[in-house]
Formats: structure tokens, C-alpha cells, sequence
């Protein structure tokens, strides 16, 4: 795990207009992320999405959710805002991003008010479905962004930005491109 740079709240708050300004309706995949094991990362060029497995690779089969003994199929593929993983994480280093755990990082808005859950995005050949289950700072996040990053991706407003990311499951399966075009589809 590389070390990054905690950012003060304040900090973090002066920066939540580049977040608010990115693209709503279509974006682009900055970064794709395999977890091939606990507190591992792996970035790559490309990924396939698979309608069992997620990522390809990745260590969300074999992990179980949140009060559950099995993985969540809501949360198979993590998705975070690129704006808000850059702000966190202090710089434009995808190794910093990563730290944040998600699998995939987008420059799209990823806000309740422009993905409610439901909503399908296609990534390169992938379709996912935003969940309902909310993706959320933990220890883990305190300990790789601070306590104030955690605050911040938190609060009510982070929460409706969906600073920390969102949770979905896979749709349709296909490769994933860094760089492939993220639209929202139409319900």
C-alpha cells in the first residue's frame, strides 16, 4: 500500500466544485483496479466484467458483505467518481486512487440526483446497474485518507454526491477499456 497525503476538511470542501462539475451524462473510465487479494491492487489497461465473478480476478467472490456470509451481489463492482478519488487522495497519482478500494473510477457525476439506483451505465462492452445499498468511508478508508476524508465522503452532502463511490452489479458482462466511453443509459 502506498502512503498518501491526508487532506484537512477544509481542504477536501474547497475542492468539491471540480467533483460537482464533472460530465452527467456521459463520462469517460479513467482507472480499473483488480484486488486479487486483501490490501492488494492491480492497475490495468483492461478487465473483463463477468455476470458471477465482477472483475475478473478480483477478490469480491471470496469475500463475504456486510452482515452477510456471502459476497453482496449489490456491491460486485465498486465505482468512484475519478474527481473525488483524486481530492481524497491528495493528486492525479492512479496509485493514490486505488487505495480507495474500488475497481473501477470514472469522470462521471455519480450523484443520487443523476444516477438513482436503478440506473444502468455502459462501460465499454459492460452494462452495470446502480444499487440501493450505499457505499461508504470505513476503517479502512480512515486509515489509507484520514478521518477528515471520511467526514467529508460521509456527510449528507458527500452521501448525496456519492463522494465514496456507488455499488452495482453486473448487467451485462464484457471488456473493460481504460479510457472507454461511461454513459448513462435511459430508463
Amino acid at each position: 500500500m502506498i502512503q498518501v497525503a491526508q487532506r484537512t476538511l477544509e481542504e477536501l470542501r474547497e475542492g468539491l466544485d471540480g467533483v460537482r462539475e464533472a460530465p452527467t451524462d456521459k463520462g469517460a473510465l479513467e482507472l480499473i483496479v483488480r484486488r486479487p487479494a486483501e490490501g492488494e491492487r492491480e492497475l490495468l489497461d483492461e478487465a473483463q466484467i463477468d455476470l458471477e465473478l465482477g472483475v475478473v480476478g478480483d477478490l469480491w467472490p471470496t469475500r463475504p458483505g456486510i452482515k452477510r456470509r456471502t459476497p453482496n451481489p449489490d456491491a460486485q463492482v465498486t465505482v468512484m467518481s475519478a474527481r473525488a478519488a483524486a481530492l481524497v487522495a491528495d493528486g492525479d497519482d492512479p496509485k493514490g486512487w486505488a487505495q480507495a478500494g474500488d475497481q473501477l473510477y470514472v469522470d462521471l457525476d455519480l450523484s443520487e440526483a443523476n444516477l438513482p439506483a436503478g440506473t444502468r451505465l455502459e462501460i465499454g462492452e459492460a452494462v452495470l446497474e446502480v444499487t440501493a445499498d450505499p457505499h461508504l468511508g470505513c476503517g479502512k478508508f480512515v486509515r489509507r485518507f484520514g478521518r477528515d476524508a471520511m467526514k467529508f465522503v460521509n456527510s449528507q452532502e458527500g452521501r448525496e454526491l456519492r463522494l465514496r463511490g456507488v455499488n452495482t452489479r453486473v448487467v451485462t458482462p464484457g471488456t473493460v477499456r481504460q479510457g472507454d466511453a461511461v454513459r448513462k443509459l435511459t430508463r
